[in-house]
């Protein structure tokens, strides 16, 4: 009998979901970064929001999450509340063109943060939240503060926001810069909570160091290549889809496609058994 395991996991399927993740596109903020990393202090670039160039970012992945069948799989799109991650998430997820006059109210309005696009629909796509937790390295750089809710609001008023408990951005600190560790705690939390959610396909719309520094604390104990398709930095609207597996009983979530067996109810002796009862009494 072959006993190996090596290399493999098996995990019942509903203790497991399908977590389609996603940086956000090029933001002005990455452009003058790269230039100067002092422009990550400017305020000239509070909450930045996409280039054109990250707009046809958006664009591209939108033809593939349409190509690859994604977009019919996906149950719930949650994105950070930052201007360039809900762009990146309407844009790459979000319904068809939106027509003035009908009475279901945008994913995100014409122009938005002076973007110079088109409304988003909110038809025909999966529901959008706005969660903190997936949010960016919290603090010092002005281009990670979230602006009000109120005013988030105007600008995708499809976007449920209520999680966001605060209407100015309270998790954000001038002069302290979270941690690595308190990023990476932040990343487990989330994750955590996301066991209290019913769905099991979610697209996910963050950030650079929220990504890496959550994800670093998996596949320690997978081949190198493996690991480093979890724990490498994401390049601007790159997309990775990833499987995580309660191993904990963190869900009470119970099997939808198991069956019980024994419908109507008679003997189940396993035929290996009844081989070894035969060999007794011909013995």
């Amino acid at each position: 009998m072959a006993t190996t395991t090596a290399g493999q996991g098996l995990y019942p399927q509903h203790r497991c979901k399908t977590l389609h993740l996603v940086r956000h596109a090029q933001g002005f903020h990455n452009v003058a970064g790269e230039k100067d990393i002092k422009e990550y202090l400017s305020y000239d670039y509070l909450d930045a929001s996409l280039t054109p160039l990250g707009w046809e970012q958006v664009d591209n992945l939108r033809k593939h999450v349409h190509a690859s069948g994604l977009s019919k799989k996906i149950e719930l799109v949650i994105t950070s509340p930052l201007t360039r991650t809900m762009q990146t998430a309407v844009g790459a997820f979000g319904g068809d063109g939106y027509t003035d006059g009908i009475d279901v109210a945008p994913l995100m309005v014409a122009n938005a943060a002076n973007s110079g696009r088109p409304a988003v629909s909110s038809l025909n796509c999966p529901p959008f939240l706005a969660f903190e937790l997936c949010r960016e390295h919290l603090g010092v750089h002005p281009c990670d503060k979230r602006r009000s809710k109120r005013e988030y609001l105007s600008l995708f008023p499809a976007i449920d926001f209520s999680l966001i408990e605060s209407d100015e951005d309270t998790w954000w600190k001038e002069d302290v810069r979270e941690t690595n560790e308190e990023v990476a705690a932040r990343g487990m939390q989330f994750l955590k909570w996301l066991w209290t959610r019913k769905e099991k396909e979610i697209a996910i719309v963050s950030h650079s160091g929220f990504l890496f520094h959550t994800l670093s604390a998996f596949g320690k104990d997978c081949h190198q290549s493996v690991k480093d398709e979890i724990c490498t930095h994401f390049a601007n609207c790159e997309l990775r889809s990833m499987v995580l597996v309660d191993r904990g009983m963190i869900s009470s979530d119970s099997p939808a496609t198991d069956f019980p067996g024994k419908v109507p109810n008679g003997p189940d002796l396993p035929s290996e058994i009844a081989d070894e009862k035969h060999a007794e009494k011909t013995t």
